[in-house]
């Protein structure tokens, strides 16, 4: 569902939705071709919305770095951002499985779910991907790994081989210089808040909302 907000603003700007209750001018017709309708919901204010889980994977050596994927829009590699391992909650999965279970198909990394700590992110985004206009709510969690610990690319869908450009570990002083230069990462906040967490979690929830 959106929020009292959202459904506000909507309501102000004059959006009106189409018969199938989409926001006619934000999301096209044939949305449902660009998106995957089993993880997508339209929402009241007529935006495809789901809720999702990713995973903050730190580690110390050999130098403080932080695990990241990097991918781009369908047809516009002009478009494209950091984020962390994760996606859509499946029908009936609670975040903290969604987000173990993300992690393993996208990174081939395994954990108990004892070794994620929080959530210590939630974050309400809107953003425009493939053409379309979406709402998205994630948990993160936390985790701390090894440098022995590798990564596996083998579990990519065929959509995410399409969309996904690479996975692997940025030093934290690298990620720093890549967003000074205009690489845009997701949250924003995440390369101050990967060096806050380095030493461990205070159990203060960040609340982030990227509209």
């Amino acid at each position: 569902m959106s929020s009292p907000d959202e459904a506000g603003i909507a309501h102000r700007v004059g959006r009106m939705l189409a018969a199938d209750g989409r926001d006619a001018q934000r999301v096209p017709a044939n949305w449902t071709e660009l998106l995957d309708p089993d993880e997508w919901r339209l929402n009241t204010a007529g935006l495809p919305f789901r809720r999702a889980a990713r995973v903050i994977a730190l580690r110390q050596v050999p130098r403080p770095a932080i695990l990241l994927v990097i991918g781009h829009d369908f047809g516009d590699v002009s478009h494209s951002w950091g984020f962390t391992p994760g996606g859509g909650l499946l029908r009936g999965e609670t975040p903290i499985a969604g987000a173990r279970r993300e992690l393993a198909e996208e990174t081939g990394i395994t954990l108990a779910e004892t070794a994620l700590i929080g959530p210590v992110v939630e974050r309400k985004a809107l953003f425009t991907f493939n053409r379309v206009t979406c709402r998205q709510d994630e948990l993160f969690y936390l985790t701390y790994l090894q440098e022995s610990v590798g990564v596996d690319r083998s579990g990519w869908t065929d959509a995410e081989q399409q969309v996904l450009d690479s996975l692997r570990w940025w030093d934290l002083d690298e990620l720093d210089g890549a967003v000074a230069a205009g690489m845009t990462v997701y949250p924003r906040i995440l390369p101050a808040l990967a060096r806050e967490l380095l030493d461990g979690w205070d159990g203060r929830v960040h609340h982030v909302v990227e509209y």
